[in-house]
Order: C-alpha cells, then sequence, then structure tokens
C-alpha cells in the first residue's frame, strides 16, 4: 500500500491509500476520487515529504461516529480511517438522507411492520437498541448499521 498527500481544486489537502500508483490514476481518471471536505472530485497527488519513523505510536484519530442506539463493540476503539474512506461513506450517509425517510428511534418498529406486509415497504434510516436489533435479526429482518461520519459539509 501507498500513502498519497493529496489535494482538491480548492486546495483542501488529505491523505488517501492505494495498492499503488497505477491505482491512483486509474480511480482518479475514472472520477472515483472526490474531496472529502467540499466533494471535488479535482484531486491530484501534492507534495509530499518521505515517511520517517521515529518510534513513537501512531496517531488514532476519530474518523467516524457510533451509529445513534447502537454502543461501540466491547473492546472497540476509534481507528484512523483513510480520508478515502471517510468520503465515501459521507457519499453513502448522503444518498440515505436524500433518498430514505429517517424513523428515528422507531426503525426496528417500522422495519418490523414493513417485513410483516403491515406497513409500505420503502427506504429507512434511524437508530435502534442492541435488544431491538436481536429482535429483529430474531424475525428474519435484514438491517445493516453503516459507520454514520460527519456531513462533507461539516
Amino acid at each position: 500500500m501507498i500513502r498519497y498527500q493529496l489535494r482538491c481544486g480548492a486546495e483542501h489537502e488529505f491523505e488517501g491509500w492505494f495498492p499503488g500508483s497505477a491505482a491512483f490514476e486509474r480511480q482518479a481518471a475514472g472520477g472515483l476520487l472526490s474531496c472529502p471536505h467540499c466533494g471535488s472530485p479535482d484531486v491530484t497527488r501534492a507534495l509530499m515529504a518521505p515517511a520517517v519513523h521515529t518510534g513513537m505510536p501512531a496517531r488514532v484519530a476519530e474518523a467516524a461516529e457510533t451509529p445513534a442506539g447502537m454502543p461501540a463493540p466491547p473492546g472497540h476503539a476509534p481507528q484512523a480511517m483513510p480520508d478515502t474512506m471517510v468520503a465515501l461513506l459521507q457519499k453513502i450517509r448522503d444518498t440515505v438522507e436524500t433518498h430514505c425517510d429517517d424513523v428515528g428511534d422507531r426503525f426496528a418498529e417500522e422495519a418490523l411492520g414493513m417485513h410483516r406486509g403491515e406497513r409500505e415497504a420503502r427506504g429507512i434510516y434511524g437508530s435502534m437498541t442492541e435488544q431491538e436489533h436481536a429482535e429483529l435479526d430474531e424475525a428474519g429482518v435484514e438491517v445493516h448499521a453503516i459507520p454514520w461520519v460527519r456531513r462533507a459539509d461539516s
């Protein structure tokens, strides 16, 4: 893996991890990269200094919030997340918020109602407790939790 310091057309700098330089070039040419700060697809490599290891522990950054209503797993500490991953999760969040209904803490109730045919099927998002998640799982309701990162415009 190779880490590049990247810059968008608005001069925001961030880092990205790639299997090699050819992978960066393919993703950039295909419009698959975007700035995690402003969403600009105009992303280029910035000037970088070589990595020098000093033996100091790596910096751990908080990249994602724990999804509302879902406690972090035991022994889980926030880990650094590459900026490209944060940008992708920001796009997912934007898509979910644009195309799905926020049902808040009624998520489990709404999902179960749709599963049973009692409510119209539609895209929803919200929060639930661990117990509600277990009940949905037991009822055969498939749900997916995604890391709820800060919005791209915040």
